[in-house]
């Protein structure tokens, strides 16, 4: 792929795998939480342990940062990939300590933007794996990719 993709380089069905895994660390799973999402599960390991998620794991919140770097390690839009909005996120695994998560994203629609001539719209799902395969994460996005200049 070309490093820097436009919106004409993109069309349903095409698949951009992450080129590479993003290991998640404890301390990064801790850290998060006590500033973002201090959630018991999510910032001590003893309290982890007699909650839903039986250990501690990664706030989803986390999980999403993760996916958007990986997103954009792997798609490289010109001048960069404009957030448009989300239309759905899932989180349905937990994101342990040491486990290593890669995406998947699948471009589902391309169009033009209605209000910027310059941009299309393209929309895509991404699906997160752990190490194991299981998923962990599904999301709809819709962002930006200019249009080349002619």
């Amino acid at each position: 792929m070309p490093q820097d993709l436009y919106f004409e380089d993109f069309y349903p069905g095409q698949i951009f795998n992450s080129e590479r895994s993003y290991r998640v660390s404890a301390k990064e799973i801790i850290d998060f939480g006590e500033k973002y999402d201090p959630q018991p599960f999510h910032i001590d390991e003893a309290a982890g342990k007699v909650s839903f998620f039986t250990g501690l794991c990664a706030s989803g919140w986390l999980t999403a940062a993760i996916v958007m770097r990986l997103r954009v390690e792997s798609i490289k839009v010109a001048g960069g990939m404009i957030g448009a909005g989300v239309e759905e996120m899932r989180w349905t695994h937990p994101v342990r300590p040491d486990d290593s998560i890669r995406t998947q994203a699948e471009i589902l629609q391309v169009r033009h933007s209605a209000n910027r001539p310059d941009y299309g719209v393209v929309r895509s799902r991404t699906t997160v794996f752990n190490q194991n395969d299981v998923v962990v994460m599904r999301s709809i996005v819709n962002w930006l990719a200019p249009l080349r200049k002619k």
